[in-house]
């Protein structure tokens, strides 16, 4: 009779073979477990991008900190952190929503299940794909507090999945996806500025930009949907006036789940911001002088056929509806800031007669009041073949032009850069000066950039070498005297599509321009908002002729901090704010002695 060995003697055996085995992966089908049969969150975790079990099945008790419906899951933390701050106590069980148990938070659960990273590589979530769930009772849950941001970008990964408490401040620095994703993007340090706003291209600025990307982190609202039906997260759930939450605005004790998906880290609201600074819109500015000049880019200025037929349009209004109400918050911008000059970006380029833009812009700036001596510029043609055009526009008791326009059509102003406006004018008994509008290559379409348009990593995006070229033809240009009018100065003004520091506007500088808001002692200017990041691709350079005869300039940021929430598309009222996604420029001269 053949004697089996009992069921102690095969588990002493298997032990003993476990401790003479070299270490090495278990087997995927192998149940990593530690003392009691169970993981550690933090285990799972392991202190890098990717779980160190990855693809093996787990046992892990924790408790539920959120259920987030909207992302397919819920996420649960360890019931006792380790000692290691290093590692992670947080993790994602993906869940469908009619999934037993329903859990809550506060479910003390045993999951067992194969450990997963999912989302983007390089930018992963660790989770646990669960084959069982079982709810074991209830436990506590207390986020954990941080005031400050991580020492880099990547230490956010100690706290993936984790509950969180942000006591902040924390500055609200992008609000573009706010309607759209339910997004917002916020720093621990204020403002970001794009990096060559503030430094040169290169090393310099990819310092800053280090710097930026460690302080910022989205806040999202737990859900995937786009264009949500509410802000759950806000007070009234909405924007309004009274609580436009513009960039500016300064969050206190945030609370959240750490997430990373879509490419970076977030963090899911669990609860509602209730204590939230609000930056107050601007009052309109006021600069000294005896006469005003504006620079403005109108975000693709559309009128259909000028009949009121012809939408969609190919870059503007969707709708006649929409053109109104487009047109009647760039009207109510001009009246507000009362200038006596204006160079006008991104106009539809349809000719000059009654049905087009710019003649309706201006046919609307009349009827408005309370000035009705607008006039336009008339190039005849043009100025060249672009789908959008630079323009100028006046007022006629105010200023008088002399002589014909001039412009220029030729390297890049052919076929990338919009071809430049100048045209002089003369006030009172003052001297002849000219006004040059301009609106240079944007940094966008790199697809199509080569050779010395490519993106060079260096902080200025693509078609860089497009608009260095356009700096330097239209300081060459100007030095010709293109209106033949031999005039006191020149002012150029416009998007320019170059941050400050960046090779456009270094050499324009280098050539004799000054920047009309540094003149004038502006702290940290900016007109334009993207991804986070504040700067000026809008600027005002005045030749020594001008700068003499500058009194102030300003930028009014109704605009740029705003949310898309009040831009026309969204049936705002006919007010200035968000009117474009650019700031106007305000200047102001001493031009009429």
């Amino acid at each position: 009779m053949v004697r089996r060995p009992s069921p102690l003697v095969i588990l002493s055996a298997s032990l003993l073979l476990v401790a003479c085995t070299p270490p090495g992966p278990a087997p995927l089908d192998t149940v990593v477990a530690e003392e009691g049969g169970l993981v550690t969150v933090a285990r799972i975790q392991g202190s890098g991008e990717r779980s160190p079990l990855e693809g093996r099945q787990v046992v892990v008790d924790a408790v539920v900190v959120a259920p987030f419906g909207g992302l397919g899951g819920v996420f649960v933390q360890s019931l006792v952190p380790d000692d290691d701050p290093a590692t992670s106590e947080g993790l994602f069980l993906p869940r469908r929503r009619d999934a037993q148990p329903r859990l809550k938070t506060g479910d003390h659960v045993r999951i067992t299940g194969t450990v997963v990273e999912t989302g983007d590589d390089g930018a992963t979530l660790t989770a646990v794909e669960a084959g069982t769930v079982e709810r074991l009772g209830q436990a506590p849950v207390t986020p954990l507090e941080v005031a400050t941001a991580p020492t880099s970008a990547g230490d956010w990964e100690r706290y993936e999945g984790m509950l969180l408490k942000l006591t902040g401040p924390l500055t609200v620095t992008d609000n573009q996806a706010l309607t759209r994703y339910g997004e917002l993007r916020v720093s621990f340090d204020g403002r970001l500025f794009a990096p060559t706003e503030l430094a040169p291209p290169g090393t310099a600025a990819q310092v800053i930009a280090a710097e930026n990307t460690r302080l910022s982190l989205r806040l999202d609202d737990g859900r995937s949907a786009r264009d949500p039906d509410r802000l759950w997260f806000l007070p009234g759930e909405r924007l309004d006036a009274a609580r436009p939450l513009r960039v500016g605005s300064v969050l206190h004790d945030v609370t959240g789940v750490l997430d990373q998906r879509f490419g970076s880290h977030r963090l899911q609201l669990t609860a509602p911001l209730t204590r939230i600074e609000q930056a107050p819109r601007p009052p309109v500015p006021d600069v000294a002088g005896d006469r005003r000049i504006a620079g403005f880019n109108l975000l693709n200025l559309f009128n259909g056929d000028g009949r009121g037929g012809g939408f969609p349009t190919s870059r503007g209004a969707a709708t006649p509806a929409d053109f109104a109400r487009q047109q009647a918050k760039l009207v109510a911008t001009v009246q507000a800031m009362a200038p006596d000059l204006a160079a006008l970006m991104e106009l539809e380029n349809d000719g000059f007669g009654p049905e087009s833009s710019l003649a309706g812009f201006v046919d609307a700036l009349n009827a408005a009041g309370p000035h009705d001596d607008w006039r336009f510029v008339d190039t005849g043609q043009g100025p060249g073949d672009n789908p959008i055009r630079v323009g100028m526009i006046y007022r006629a008791s105010r200023v008088a032009p002399v002589g014909k326009p001039a412009v220029l059509v030729e390297g890049p102003f052919r076929d990338r850069s919009r071809v430049p406006l100048a045209q002089a004018f003369r006030a009172g008994r003052g001297p002849v000066f000219v006004v040059v509008a301009n609106h240079f290559k944007s940094k966008g379409g790199c697809g199509e950039a080569r050779g010395g348009d490519a993106d060079r990593r260096d902080g200025q995006a693509c078609f860089n070498a497009t608009r260095v070229e356009s700096a330097r033809l239209l300081n060459a240009w100007l030095a010709r005297d293109p209106t033949g009018t031999r005039p006191a100065g020149h002012l150029l003004v416009g998007d320019f599509n170059a941050y400050n520091q960046e090779d456009p506007m270094r050499l324009l500088r280098s050539q004799g321009w000054q920047d009309a808001l540094a003149r004038m002692k502006l702290e940290r200017p900016y007109s334009f908002v993207y991804e986070g990041l504040s700067g000026r691709l809008d600027h005002a350079l005045v030749d020594p002729g001008l700068a003499a005869r500058l009194r102030g300039a300003a930028e009014w940021h109704a605009n740029a901090d705003e949310a898309p929430a009040f831009d026309y598309r969204q049936g705002a009222a006919a007010d200035p704010w968000r009117a474009s996604d650019h700031d106007p420029l305000l200047l102001g001269f001493d031009l009429a002695r």
